[in-house]
């Protein structure tokens, strides 16, 4: 299955991909960084996948999400009639639900349905018994539980089942995840659920100010954005994967489920242009409870709570997507030095308050500390916006990042009346335009330079 035939769904802790054939073939619980129980993206049929299709059919008709929602609609036509499969993750109860739904929309449909559940990356194969009717995972720290009324067969250390819809009828599964020291949890109702999850979304895209063109695409996007945050702390997260290749076979692999100070302050821009300033608010209340301390200790990359060490590893018993290898969890740049998040972050404060984010005294005192630090420390080398993993080097891209820290340092003092030193930041802005212009643009090619 290629990447652009999966789509996403997910309750703003996590997120599942869904292939155009049924499949869920990765999904991390509790958290975007846990370790996933669905890994077929990364590996094979081994390492774990939940199908849900008509018997003996591959790809669906169509597919397309339940309008304004992150709620997934996949269509079959078969000769026998036609049936649709809706996936989504309901708003976090106390446990992590992924709910799917089949439903008949035309004459009668044989439904096949396989799940095999590997826990720590596809590398556990649980414990499976059935409990009350139902099936109960367990392995080391996780456990699961399926809800269904369909009879699920085990053997060759997997479930299947096949079973019939017809117009109109629909059949529910809910896949449950906990920690499995605790008991059963409390089961969800998934029709409420889904209910209650298209209010949720339609209700949070009722209050978005965008009126241009080309609305329904805006407000996707910003819909994937919102599904990329993660709501307990704040966090958002740069992608909900890991280990997909910056090109196949490639071995630039890196694991993204982590909170870039520079990917977040594009989101950001994004949300708050569209109206979106509660989100920006969180996000800033993240930024203050991750980088507090020393200036100097401030770090690219962070946990979606704020965790400061994310010793990168490979999985040796992973294939990669397609065969890209190594497949690596947790991330070496958190360790690097990338200067232009500096202008990244002070830009995305700026930008949001100047869409109505109320001001926070302790914000700009950090700001304003933080960036005593840099003013003397921007011209050092560093590891850029590439993430190179050799000698630093002066990265043009970092020192105009630089400049635009110093400006928006400028405006958050004329503009939006902070108290503040101008005339600092004002030098050191034309002291690092002067340094960018006299350095790092080849007049020869008329060009800016990469270093």
């Amino acid at each position: 299955m290629r990447i652009e035939d999966y789509a996403l769904v997910g309750d703003m802790q996590s997120a599942a991909l869904v292939g155009r054939d049924g499949s869920i073939d990765w999904l991390c619980l509790p958290r975007f960084d846990s370790p996933s129980c669905f890994t077929r993206l990364l590996g094979d049929e081994s390492n774990g996948f939940w199908r849900l299709a008509p018997t003996g059919h591959e790809q669906a008709t169509r597919r397309a999400y339940v309008e304004d929602t992150l709620i997934l609609e996949t269509v079959w036509e078969t000769p026998t009639g036609a049936v649709k499969v809706i996936d989504f993750m309901p708003p976090r109860h106390a446990n992590p639900d992924l709910v799917r739904i089949v439903e008949g929309l035309s004459g009668t449909v044989e439904i096949t349905t396989e799940i095999r559940i590997r826990f720590d990356y596809g590398r556990i194969v649980p414990w499976v018994r059935r409990r009350n009717g139902h099936l109960h995972a367990i392995g080391g720290p996780d456990s699961v539980w399926i809800h269904s009324g369909v009879p699920l067969r085990g053997g060759d250390y997997r479930h299947e089942a096949t079973f019939t819809v017809t117009a109109g009828q629909r059949v529910p599964f809910v896949f449950t995840w906990h920690p499995s020291h605790q008991p059963e949890p409390e089961r969800i109702d998934p029709l409420e659920q889904l209910a209650e999850t298209r209010l949720l979304w339609e209700e949070w895209v009722s209050r978005c100010g965008y009126r241009g063109p080309w609305r329904d695409a805006v407000v996707r996007s910003l819909i994937t954005l919102k599904a990329l945050t993660y709501s307990p702390t704040g966090g958002i997260v740069a992608a909900p994967t890991t280990s997909l290749p910056e090109h196949i076979g490639g071995v630039r692999n890196w694991d993204y489920r982590y909170c870039w100070l520079r990917d977040a302050s594009m989101t950001l821009d994004a949300l708050t242009g569209a109206g979106y300033v509660e989100e920006a608010a969180a996000w800033r209340s993240w930024l203050l409870r991750a980088i507090a301390g020393r200036p100097e200790d401030v770090q690219v990359l962070y946990g979606v709570a704020g965790e400061r060490r994310l010793p990168e590893m490979t999985l040796d018993w992973l294939s990669g997507y397609e065969n890209s290898t190594p497949v690596r969890i947790g991330n070496g740049a958190a360790t690097q030095l990338q200067l232009d998040i500096y202008g990244e972050f002070v830009d995305a404060l700026y930008q949001a308050r100047k869409q109505g984010m109320a001001p926070d005294d302790h914000a700009w005192a950090l700001v304003t500390k933080v960036m005593e630090f840099f003013e003397h420390n921007w011209d050092q080398p560093d590891e850029g916006l590439w993430e190179v993993r050799g000698p630093r080097r002066h990265f043009v891209h970092s020192k105009i990042m630089a400049w635009v820290a110093a400006d928006r340092m400028v405006r958050v003092i004329e503009e939006l009346g902070r108290r503040g030193d101008v005339e600092r930041w004002r030098a050191l802005r034309d002291r690092i335009h002067a340094e960018v212009c006299d350095k790092g643009y080849d007049p020869e090619r008329n060009t800016f330079t990469q270093s």
